[in-house]
């Protein structure tokens, strides 16, 4: 590691680098050093690469004193023996996303999270802080890009984004940022310092669930619908919409009582796509009680009627929850289904996500074990279980607080 400055017009620095690993394009001659990224193709014409060693420098001017360009080579000396040495480039925000981050990360991610993250890169980042330079990029621009969003961010229409939305993209640019740093093109994250709106609690979607009477109420005026075997399962179990409409028979155990989540269908644009669950332990078998059991039987013979009725027509998706013709559900069309249903209920309005959160309310209302209730629903702690539904637990400590006193009162 060693350097030397020079006088060309301004003081500038020469940072001798050594012979380093680079890929030179076999049709325009662009050399790509290697280490900063995932290096496929030449970002330049698409041409492919041959693995070359050459030496590296980098020249630093505009410096207006020797003693200034002296000085900044020592620094980046420095830099170098510590290993927080950041090479210049002029990279911006657009160019890192757009061209290097998203196409690097695509395959090693859900479909659904990479809809989301180049949602937010394409609608809400790169139209705000798109031409900043990457190195050049702080805290400050991060925090503006935040309040604008939070003012008149709203993919469609006018006015502002929510909270949680405006979070979602700063957890995007965090994730996009730590890998910048990651490949060398950033000493430190500026996310990590920027303050994005706090957190809506979470126990604010929770509370949009139903009384156990409300449960009841809905599950007995839909005896009738075709479906009534789904939404009782996703009342019962807790399943999410896509995980339920994701179940194959092959993940069905009548006779034990059980199924197993292995798979989800989610809306990913226009499309329908199978992925697996987020987490390890979204990976999970949920018992079913005899209810669930009677109407899942009944459900599969009438499938089989189905079946028959389309003869050559029918489609062995092998999906539990399918249309007559057996072709999977698409889950938009499901939520809107279950509203209709809700509204003909004359029961408080949720969401089909709102059954999941029915199930947890009542399960830690009847006094179920939190570790159960977190293995059913497939979080990853029960300390998450705890904190989105903590407006169950007050039930839990009353009747804590009853037992307690009747041991000691005799």
């Amino acid at each position: 590691m060693r350097g030397h400055v020079r006088k060309r017009g301004t003081w500038q620095y020469i940072l001798e680098l050594g012979d380093q690993p680079t890929k030179r394009c076999t049709i325009c001659n662009k050399r790509h050093w290697v280490g900063r990224r995932p290096i496929r193709v030449c970002v330049k014409c698409g041409g492919s690469l041959v693995d070359r060693i050459e030496r590296k420098q980098q020249v630093k001017t505009g410096f207006k004193t020797k003693k200034e360009a002296e000085g900044a080579l020592a620094d980046a000396l420095t830099a170098l023996r510590q290993q927080t040495y950041v090479e210049p480039t002029k990279l911006t925000v657009r160019e890192f996303l757009e061209g290097e981050w998203l196409p690097a990360i695509e395959t090693t991610i859900r479909p659904a999270t990479y809809a989301s993250y180049s949602t937010h890169v394409r609608v809400h980042i790169v139209p705000n802080i798109g031409t900043v330079m990457l190195q050049s990029l702080t805290a400050g621009h991060l925090n503006r890009l935040y309040a604008d969003l939070a003012r008149d961010g709203k993919r469609r229409g006018d006015g502002k984004l929510s909270a949680s939305s405006v979070r979602r993209v700063h957890a995007t640019l965090h994730r996009a940022l730590r890998d910048a740093c990651r490949w060398g093109y950033l000493v430190r994250n500026p996310a990590e310092n920027a303050d994005p709106p706090r957190a809506s609690d979470p126990t604010l979607s929770a509370n949009r669930a139903w009384q156990a009477e409300d449960l009841k109420t809905f599950l007995e005026a839909v005896k009738e619908d075709r479906l009534y075997p789904l939404w009782l399962t996703l009342g019962l179990t807790g399943l999410r919409r896509g995980e339920a409409l994701g179940l194959l028979w092959q993940d069905v155990d009548l006779k034990a009582g059980r199924l197993v989540v292995r798979r989800s269908r989610v809306p990913v644009n226009a499309k329908v796509v199978v992925s697996e669950p987020k987490t390890k332990r979204g990976h999970r078998s949920v018992t079913l009680d005899s209810l669930t059991v009677a109407a899942l039987k009944t459900w599969h013979k009438r499938q089989l009627e189905e079946r028959v009725e389309w003869r050559g027509a029918w489609n062995d998706t092998g999906l539990v929850f399918t249309r007559e013709d057996g072709t999977g559900w698409r889950p938009e069309r499901i939520s809107q289904m279950f509203a209709r249903l809700v509204k003909k209920a004359k029961v408080p309005a949720i969401t089909v996500h709102g059954l999941r959160h029915t199930h947890a309310t009542l399960a830690l209302m009847a006094g179920i074990n939190p570790r159960v209730v977190a293995d059913r629903l497939g979080h990853s702690t029960v300390a998450l279980t705890l904190d989105v539904y903590s407006h169950a637990i007050p039930s839990m400590e009353e009747e804590a607080a009853a037992r307690i006193a009747a041991l000691v009162t005799g």
